[in-house]
């Protein structure tokens, strides 16, 4: 028995196991929370994680996905300028974190941890 699968049935955004455990250590410090990615054109860019709200969206940001999180109750939002979409749009983006200092406004800075993207070619 054969199937196939739907690359665009695959989620946008991911997380690694070390960015969900990071969320919920945020959720419950922070309450809901959310991702934006603005700058940075491959792998190794840093979304930036503020509370739900706190950054605001608009016509120029596109959201990209509603991120379920085991033991975090609502999801986690993740946006990404318009701009950045464009360039991306041919990606799925999983969300890591490493060590080291990521941006101060970014709510894992005090962590010493950074979130960080990665991509993988739609399809692969």
């Amino acid at each position: 028995m054969s199937s196939t699968t739907d690359p665009d049935s695959a989620p946008r955004v991911e997380l690694t196991p070390a960015a969900a455990d990071l969320l919920r250590k945020l959720r419950d410090a922070h309450g809901p929370l959310m991702f934006h990615q603005s700058g940075g054109c491959c792998d190794g860019s840093a979304p930036m994680c503020y509370p739900e709200g706190e950054f605001r969206t608009g016509d120029s940001d596109v959201l990209l996905a509603s991120l379920a999180v085991d033991g975090v109750a609502e999801p986690v939002t993740f946006w990404m300028s318009r701009s950045q979409h464009e360039v991306w749009s041919h990606t799925r983006l999983i969300v890591d974190v490493v060590p080291g200092r990521g941006s101060g406004f970014s709510l894992e800075a005090p962590e010493g941890v950074r979130f960080l993207t990665r991509s993988r070619l739609v399809g692969t």
